[in-house]
């Protein structure tokens, strides 16, 4: 069978998915070929959003364009659906298939309680991911143990009445800009990061992570012995996180002699690149 973390299969029919903001996107046109049987799902879907205006309005507003493998295993941007997309997706795409293909899904979205129950099963997830896009196993190593003190740092904002994404943003950024000098985007733009789900963990060094993970302990730290309570007092408690990590930094490159702030990113052109150097 083929990789788990790539493709799902509903009657003998693949359909390509990738983990994305903590769930599973599902590739749309495999969907609608799924659905309907169509020799081309990619102009059925474009002349279901023209006729049907409140479908087309959902569909940009609410699916993103992620890096999915195509048959010959390269990637590229696909417009993908978590599971309430699909859902929505099927109320507009008349389907004998669609009692089944609920079902199905169902059953694919419990994976994802099995890994809560399990969070093994979500590392090793994550890791054949990683694996899957070439990057160095020490790297991996340190990329999944931040994943672990970020969802520790969120799991304690949350717990202090921080509940929007926005606040979520902006608690980061501190943390961030603290660190390195830059905010978020400002640190994508760095890297020469253009696509807007284009992770910036996914792009930095070792240094990098290892410097984010010391400023989200830090502050997670903070926030706890201060009791930090509501969005003011978590973000006092944020720069306070980063500034550390920024000390951190600062003695790291006093002694290297040189700056621990990269260009360096793992986009796939840069690594094409290096190969024919």
């Amino acid at each position: 069978m083929e990789d788990k973390n790539k493709l799902v299969v509903f009657q003998d029919k693949k359909i390509r998915r990738v983990w994305f903001k903590e769930q599973w996107y599902f590739s749309i046109v495999d969907i609608v070929e799924v659905l309907t049987d169509s020799i081309n799902p990619t102009d059925y879907l474009k002349k279901l959003r023209k006729r049907d205006l409140e479908f087309g309005s959902y569909i940009g507003t609410n699916c993103p364009q992620v890096d999915m493998p195509t048959s010959s295993d390269k990637l590229r941007n696909t417009l993908a659906g978590n599971t309430k997309d699909i859902f929505r997706i099927i109320q507009s795409i008349p389907s004998r298939k669609a009692e089944p293909f609920k079902q199905w899904l169902s059953q694919v979205g419990y994976e994802r309680i099995e890994e809560i129950e399990n969070p093994e099963l979500g590392q090793d997830r994550i890791k054949k991911y990683y694996e899957l896009k070439d990057y160095p196993k020490d790297w991996i190593d340190k990329r999944l143990r931040g994943i672990a003190i970020r969802q520790e740092l969120t799991d304690e904002w949350k717990n202090r009445d921080i509940k929007s994404e926005n606040e979520f943003a902006i608690l980061t950024n501190e943390i961030t800009k603290a660190t390195f000098g830059k905010t978020v985007g400002e640190y994508k733009e760095f890297k020469q990061l253009q696509k807007k789900n284009q992770n910036l963990r996914d792009h930095m060094t070792d240094w990098e992570l290892i410097l984010t993970m010391i400023g989200e302990k830090a502050t997670k730290d903070i926030t706890q012995e201060r009791n930090s309570q509501g969005f003011v007092e978590c973000k006092d408690s944020a720069i306070k996180g980063g500034s550390i990590a920024k000390r951190t930094r600062q003695d790291i490159e006093e002694n290297l002699g040189k700056s621990v702030v990269s260009k360096e990113n793992f986009l796939p052109k840069q690594k094409e690149k290096k190969k024919l150097n």
